[in-house]
């Protein structure tokens, strides 16, 4: 929902022939995720998150499914704590996940474990 929301500055063919592309741009600039992140998430060489980035690559197959649950992820994070720490804390480890860091079981096609903590903390009273 927020990335359609989000537009960045490229041509709308560009948008619209790439638009996992433009959920990388999302997580790059709204969730303030590095392309190291990005790469690391989705089990990319920093160049190709990079080459994303720039609209020059597309993501696809297993990569483009990773970044799409990154994506997910990050728009729900952004509803429960401040963007500037979502990269933080995809990268700590969570006692909840057994002191598994959230962006390594991204990566490793483990969405719903880090799902379900999401869940967790969106259903949790703050006060």
């Amino acid at each position: 929902m927020l990335q359609l929301c989000y537009i960045r500055s490229v041509s709308s063919s560009a948008l619209a022939s790439a638009p996992l592309v433009r959920e990388a741009v999302y997580l790059h600039d709204v969730a303030q995720l590095s392309d190291a992140d990005i790469a690391r998430a989705t089990g990319v060489a920093r160049s190709t998150a990079r080459a994303w980035l720039s609209h020059t690559r597309s993501p696809t197959g297993q990569r483009a499914e990773r970044l799409i649950e990154l994506s997910a992820l990050g728009e729900r994070l952004a509803r429960v704590m401040d963007t500037a720490y979502i990269s933080v804390w995809l990268r700590k480890p969570v006692p909840a996940l057994r002191e598994k860091k959230p962006i390594d079981l991204i990566a490793s096609g483990k969405y719903l474990r880090v799902a379900e903590l999401v869940s967790a903390l969106e259903e949790a009273p703050f006060s």
